[in-house]
């Protein structure tokens, strides 16, 4: 029964040997094996049990049951789902016009296409979608016109930025205006936030990793005075008597998001009634281009701005809770209450519309002014269980699980992050449906995506509901379809693909991204060798993208003066044998061994720790970007926290309300948030840097990076 057992667990997709971030092998215990075979469908309380469910994975497949999509390499012969003799004809009908009518091989494949889309290709009485995919995503160089790109950007959380009139929340208007001000400094990138649909009904859920949905956007970051007119939103705010409220709120130093999205949802609702009602040829013109965007949203946003409506009539609630025939997008019930409640179902459409006309336009603004690349989109690598997406694609999500991480050399425990997954059987099962939508919305207003535990792609760590992190386990994931269907996504809207492949990574794994043309991510906390020597320029490797910092780790600055040893000591989050003094000390050490690599210290090494302590940190902060703009780096994205030279982070790991996580904002405004002369002059050391880099001698640079980190 044991071996039955492993078979039906590795036949489902379960992990069972791997080693952890220390190099060690690990095993996945029988007793976690039934849990995630039993949660994922497949019975284990018997022999017969288990046989049955071998069955059911290992049945043979007739045509008739191939999935609806396959993918596959350009100009590469394709297997097909099951067998099927040589000679059989087929017909293959272009996505961009034309037709193939062919024979399988004599291996019994369907020979190679060389036009990469979605074609139709039927074959022995079936219809099915061909995705045939690039070898390689569109690149930096690809972007650029340079064989060697050296790009840089910025790296900006779209909710700090400021601008007059934002009600307290960054929104579009500021984005463009903050790109504006990077492409006057010679930037050809800004890498943002994720702007995944919240929760307009809960707005004390905020953390923009924990989505309502990833496949339509935030609309707290719209801005309608573009689209509409600054009478119209100045009337609005009027009506709707929030007006000395969003003053305060622009004024605040850290973003109070339940307070804010109130008082713009309110006003927002009374310029829908405004735009609804309002007569004349520029109001008609708008209703036009707002109904059109309405029908291209198809489904998917309906089903969005429907699921925002009742949990305004609802409350605030777990969709799993609501009564059954309201679980079901497709009922009755649910065209009964969109039609009655036609207004506010429209109105989260208008916010979307809104949403979406303004990140299209900081795009547009960003390639106009000369980037290369433009804005950065991320992806987050969930969506919360109780959320819109789980709602309106349930077949294509795991039901009894979240995603999180085992333990590492950071978290001795593991993590559960409290996010919903994709089934990779609902997946094959839709024809990626719900992968494809979500790659399409990050891509629509950008020029690149980065894909956060891009991991998630080979195997995610799946934690059962009610159990530790540590009782979780791997599940593998279709790893060559969904690369495919990157790369395909990724040349049809022409944008870079950048992975953040940080944590216990499989061997192999990198290889596999660099393969289909995805940046990892090399950030300069973990760029060191095997004595904890920060590592020289000419080692970074020219396989990822470049960073001093991430959201989850300290700037530069805080990094330089403990700032993150202080936050993590005064909320017990260092390890039982940490101390705040031992973290400090180690500390030293390592601002010599920093300092060493950028050559800011002298050659005497027992006087190191202690010049180390006498340089200012705006002399590090210029070191760093010279240090990161001479590597081999093809982008490289600098923090605006580290242009300016903050100490606090975006968001502590591990802290909720302690800390102000995804709350702090800018005291500059967008439009002159690089204008002092020292972010000035910072930001020019690094366009020089990345300009003799990409004329110096090739680098010595390393084609791979070690799998754990």
């Amino acid at each position: 029964m044991k071996t039955d057992l492993r078979q039906l667990a590795e036949a489902a997709g379960l992990l069972l040997e791997w080693e952890n971030s220390d190099g060690e092998p690990c095993q996945l215990p029988e007793e976690t094996q039934r849990h995630l075979l039993d949660i994922l469908g497949f019975k284990t309380a018997s022999e017969a049990d288990i046989k049955e469910s071998l069955e059911r994975l290992h049945e043979p497949q007739d045509p008739a049951k191939w999935p609806p999509l396959l993918t596959c390499d350009a100009d590469t012969p394709i297997a097909l789902p099951s067998p099927l003799p040589p000679g059989q004809a087929f017909t293959l009908t272009l996505e961009q016009g034309g037709q193939v009518n062919g024979h399988l091989e004599s291996d019994g494949r369907l020979p190679g296409i060389a036009d990469i889309g979605y074609h139709q290709l039927e074959i022995a009485g079936v219809r099915l979608t061909l995705a045939v995919a690039p070898r390689q995503c569109y690149s930096p160089g690809d972007a650029s016109g340079e064989t060697t790109p050296r790009l840089w950007g910025l790296a900006a959380q779209l909710y700090a930025l400021r601008r007059p009139g934002d009600g307290g929340i960054g929104d579009v208007m500021a984005l463009e205006q903050c790109t504006l001000q990077a492409a006057e400094q010679g930037a050809d990138a800004v890498a943002i936030s994720p702007t995944h649909a919240m929760f307009s009904a809960n707005p004390e859920t905020y953390s923009p990793y924990s989505p309502s949905t990833r496949l339509l956007h935030n609309v707290l970051y719209s801005a309608a005075e573009p689209l509409l007119g600054e009478s119209w939103v100045h009337k609005a705010q009027a009506r709707s008597g929030w007006q000395a409220t969003l003053r305060q709120l622009e004024a605040c130093e850290l973003l109070d998001w339940p307070e804010a999205a109130r008082a713009k949802l309110a006003w927002l609702r009374c310029l829908y009634e405004d735009f609804t009602n309002r007569e004349d040829d520029a109001a008609n013109t708008l209703r036009q281009a707002f109904e059109t965007f309405r029908h291209q949203g198809g489904t998917m946003l309906e089903d969005h701005c429907r699921f925002e409506a009742l949990q305004e009539k609802l409350g605030p609630s777990d969709w799993r809770t609501w009564p059954a025939e309201l679980r079901d997008p497709a009922s009755p019930a649910l065209a009964r209450f969109a039609e009655t409640q036609a207004f506010d179902v429209g109105f989260h459409a208008f916010l979307q519309w809104l949403t979406a006309e303004g990140l299209s336009r900081a795009q547009q603004t960003a390639r106009e002014s000369g980037m290369a690349i433009g804005l950065i989109a991320d992806l987050a690598v969930g969506a919360d269980a109780s959320g819109s997406q789980t709602w309106s694609r349930q077949a294509d999500m795991l039901e009894g699980v979240s995603i999180g991480a085992p333990p590492d050399l950071f978290n001795a425990h593991g993590q559960d992050w409290g996010l919903a997954a994709f089934s990779p059987y609902g997946l094959k099962r839709s024809g990626f449906r719900s992968f494809i939508d979500m790659l399409r919305s990050a891509f629509a207003h950008a020029g690149g995506v980065r894909i956060d535990h891009i991991l998630g792609l080979m195997r995610l760590w799946l934690v059962p509901h009610g159990s530790s992190p540590t009782q979780g386990g791997y599940l593998c994931y279709p790893l060559d379809d969904l690369l495919r269907l990157i790369a395909l996504e990724s040349w049809r809207h022409r944008g870079i693909v950048i992975g953040e492949d940080l944590g216990t990574v499989a061997p192999g794994f990198r290889e596999r991204l660099s393969e289909r043309g995805i940046l990892g991510m090399q950030v300069l906390w973990f760029e060191q060798d095997e004595k904890n020597d920060f590592l020289p320029a000419r080692q970074w490797s020219h396989e990822a993208m470049a960073t001093t910092s991430t959201h989850d780790l300290p700037t530069v600055a805080g990094w330089w003066a403990g700032r993150d040893i202080e936050w993590r000591s005064r909320l017990g989050l260092l390890k039982e044998t940490q101390t705040a003094a031992s973290e400090q000390q180690t500390r030293c050490q390592e601002r010599a061994k920093l300092a060493a690599t950028l050559g800011l210290l002298g050659t005497t090494p027992a006087t190191q720790t202690l010049e180390a302590a006498d340089i200012p940190v705006s002399k590090v902060l210029d070191a760093c970007v010279r240090h990161l703009g001479g590597t081999a780096a093809p982008l490289l994205l600098l923090p605006v926290e580290d242009a300016l030279g903050l100490e606090e982070q975006a968001n502590l790991p591990n802290s909720v309300d302690e800390h102000p996580n995804w709350r702090r904002r800018f005291t500059a405004e967008a439009d002159q948030l690089l204008a002092s002369d020292e972010t000035r002059t910072r930001l020019a050391t690094l366009d020089q840097a990345r300009k003799a880099a990409a004329h110096s001698p090739s680098h010595s640079a390393l084609s791979g990076r070690p799998a754990h980190e």
